[in-house]
């Protein structure tokens, strides 16, 4: 069986390659079931403050439906008070604008070593408010964010231009600059990778920020504020804001001294936030949703099969934009790997995040429970053959039972629509030209997975797939290097890698006319 600890070992493993400072996870920390909430005011100017209208809003424990504290609520007035800030914190002559690069680099890994230093507060806060398992926060989530962090205060003082040479007497030169002040907007399945995943190239980069974090899941994101203060970043450069995307998120969406706006989230909100901040030709990325293909071919070794596309489906709960949520299984195996798919699911330990042998908490809020238990009874009418699950899971808490369709074909809800949850469907296929073309049915394109033992067909199929990311014989690998983002409408642009600091810059193009001396 797949287990808490297993998994942990097995990121452990991949995460501590040379080059990675990550703390040994040979045994990870006992949690704080209660921690203690530090932050939830609003981070502006280096300062906590108040909502300037004063209200705050409840964030809940989604194991147990009650709430863990009251949050400020940012609006408008609030957004404004953080551009302000940043704006000045990005000025000709200030501090951060006249910081050496290296040091911009230095900053960011001071950040990452108050991470690892607050390591086991921040999984066991991130457990609370999100409810994905201690084990996993800890050794994915927070390995994976200090990775990132690294990653990029290495590129601080590597981001250069060019010389070229221009025709005529001239010298010509081209310099990397910081686009300015950046609105970013993060969602609640990966609250503090998704944090990492803007602020470090952004940072690296040398703008400034103003944050908006997702209304579920604040608490891990303000703490990560109270580090950036702890760490010497300048004031005004880092804002980070809690509140409701209509508000707080249109706000920062909309306003007209912010250059650049990075979103994570639905596609049907990224399109909003698109026109929205198209009032003043922003820049803008956005990574949105998934319904993403997992081909399985007849070669495929069964086991592994059944587990890579149990955890392309339910990891974090199903809460994964690149989730493998359509899996395509050739006929000649189709009944052998249903079977063994359902009995995964009907093992899978559902329950107390905190408790080590749970693989899979809550869902993050009645929403999303809602949601989801909605799509599962449309999959029941719709003629798909449940196999296992298919309700809730405890009397108290977001808890759904591992779910798995059979018998799916390609025009029922849940092979088009994103449900975000643990159900998985499984549909059948006959051969390679067949998959191709109905895996690439959808109006996404954010990831697929192949699993094959031959190397030319999984190069033809990972070829010839209109995905961003495609995974052979593996699956939701994020290493900080790798570029990240969507094809059709799973998103604009790049996070990760050198891509993903590209947003962040303008190209200046200097031409110098060398005027001849006479001798």
């Amino acid at each position: 069986m797949f287990t808490a600890a297993r998994f942990v070992r097995q990121v452990t493993s991949r995460l501590s390659a040379p080059g990675i400072n990550i703390r040994c996870m040979s045994a990870v920390p006992q949690p704080q079931t209660n921690p203690d909430v530090h932050c939830n005011k609003l981070f502006i100017n280096n300062e906590w403050v108040d909502a300037a209208s004063g209200k705050t809003f409840a964030t809940v424990n989604p194991s147990t439906e009650e709430v863990i504290t009251e949050v400020a609520e940012a609006d408008k007035a609030d957004v404004d008070l953080a551009v302000k800030a940043a704006n000045e914190a990005f000025r000709l002559g200030s501090p951060w604008r006249t910081m050496d690069a290296s040091e911009r680099g230095n900053l960011l890994n001071r950040l990452a070593d108050l991470i690892e230093r607050d390591r086991a507060y921040l999984a066991s806060l991130e457990t609370l408010d999100n409810g994905k398992p201690y084990q996993v926060a800890f050794a994915a989530d927070l390995a994976l964010t200090i990775q990132h962090y690294r990653y990029y205060a290495g590129w601080a003082d590597k981001i250069h231009g060019q010389t070229i040479p221009a025709d005529g007497n001239n010298f010509a030169y081209t310099r990397q600059e910081p686009v300015g002040v950046c609105g970013q907007i993060i969602p609640w399945n990966f609250p503090l990778l998704m944090q990492a995943w803007k602020l470090g190239p952004a940072l690296a980069a040398g703008c400034c920020v103003v944050m908006k974090v997702a209304e579920q899941t604040p608490l891990t994101a303000l703490y990560i504020a109270d580090l950036i203060k702890e760490a010497g970043f300048p004031p005004g450069v880092v804002n980070v804001l809690s509140g409701f995307g209509p508000t707080a998120g249109g706000a920062v969406a909309s306003h007209p001294d912010i250059v650049k706006v990075a979103f994570t989230g639905s596609t049907e909100v990224g399109r909003i936030i698109q026109e929205t901040a198209s009032s003043n030709c922003k820049k803008v990325t956005l990574e949105l949703g998934g319904k993403s293909p997992n081909i399985i071919l007849a070669d495929a070794d069964m086991s592994t099969a059944v587990e890579t596309a149990h955890q392309a489906l339910f990891f974090n709960h199903g809460q994964c934009c690149t989730a493998g949520s359509r899996t395509f299984v050739e006929e000649g195996i189709y009944d052998e790997f249903v079977e063994r798919s359902a009995e995964r699911a009907k093992n899978k330990v559902v329950g107390d995040p905190f408790n080590a042998k749970s693989e899979q908490g809550p869902q993050v809020d009645k929403d999303q429970f809602d949601k989801i238990l909605g799509l599962i009874g449309s999959g029941k009418t719709e003629g798909a053959t449940l196999v296992t699950g298919g309700s809730r899971a405890h009397d108290r808490g977001y808890f759904i039972q591992p779910t798995v369709f059979s018998n799916v074909t390609d025009e029922m809800t849940i092979a088009r629509e994103e449900i975000f949850g643990p159900v998985m469907q499984i549909l059948k296929f006959k051969n390679l030209n067949d998959i191709i073309e109905r895996a690439n049915n959808t109006e996404y394109g954010l990831a697929a997975g192949v699993m094959t033992k031959d190397i030319e067909k999984a190069l033809y199929i990972a070829n010839s797939l209109r995905a961003g990311t495609v995974w052979v014989n593996t699956y939701n690998q994020f290493q900080s290097q790798l570029p990240f983002g969507g094809f059709k409408e799973s998103g604009t642009g790049r996070e990760k890698g050198s891509a993903g600091l590209e947003p962040y810059l303008e190209t200046k193009t200097v031409i110098i006319n060398m005027i001849e001396k006479n001798s």
